[in-house]
């Protein structure tokens, strides 16, 4: 495996990014650049997709740990408080079991291009974003991805990567949520930067 490097996802990443979700039409179902998962509130009326996300990433109101290989991001993995990212799938479910307190941060969607997966680079996006949650501070974090079970599926479900992914991260399952996914939690030290 090549040595890969973790930037944040600002304005001087921008057109790394752009690259990367434009090689796979937006990242995503409908080409969503990972907006689903943001607050619609305050978004101009037709705002979506690119756009958005753009201006979303200049105003400093997305995160994400981006896994470059050379110049290129191959990966990235978004991560944000709960009310950057007050969207998640299984919602309903998810509020009706939760016992514990809202969590500082969520991971809502790791993405790795296609020519780079099944190599671990999941992993270092996680791991990624795991390292800038910790440099803002640290908390509570929470992830939600597919309990596959063990069984191999297509990488455009899984989203949010797998269970075991997390679990090789040190996070602890927490709950089931929805079908085949689950709530996972750790809490991440904060490093002096």
């Amino acid at each position: 495996m090549s040595a890969y490097s973790i930037k944040t996802l600002d304005a001087s990443t921008w057109d790394a990014f752009a690259r990367l979700a434009e090689k796979h039409n937006g990242m995503g179902f409908g080409g969503c650049w990972c907006t689903w998962f943001h607050s619609r509130e305050g978004r101009p009326e037709g705002e979506k997709g690119r756009p958005w996300k753009e201006r979303l990433v200049r105003e400093g109101d997305a995160h994400a740990a981006l896994v470059f290989d050379g110049d290129s991001a191959v990966a990235w993995c978004q991560y944000g408080s709960p009310d950057e990212l007050p969207n998640i799938h299984h919602r309903k479910q998810y509020e009706a079991t939760r016992t514990d307190e809202a969590p500082d941060y969520r991971i809502t969607c790791i993405f790795v291009d296609r020519d780079y997966r099944r190599k671990g680079v999941a992993a270092v996006a996680l791991r990624g974003a795991l390292e800038l949650i910790a440099e803002k501070g640290g908390g509570v974090v929470e992830g939600y991805p597919q309990d596959t079970q063990g069984k191999k599926l297509s990488a455009k479900f899984l989203y949010n990567a797998t269970r075991s992914l997390y679990e090789q991260t040190g996070f602890s399952y927490d709950r089931p949520k929805g079908k085949n996914h689950c709530v996972m939690r750790r809490t991440v030290s904060s490093v002096e930067t």
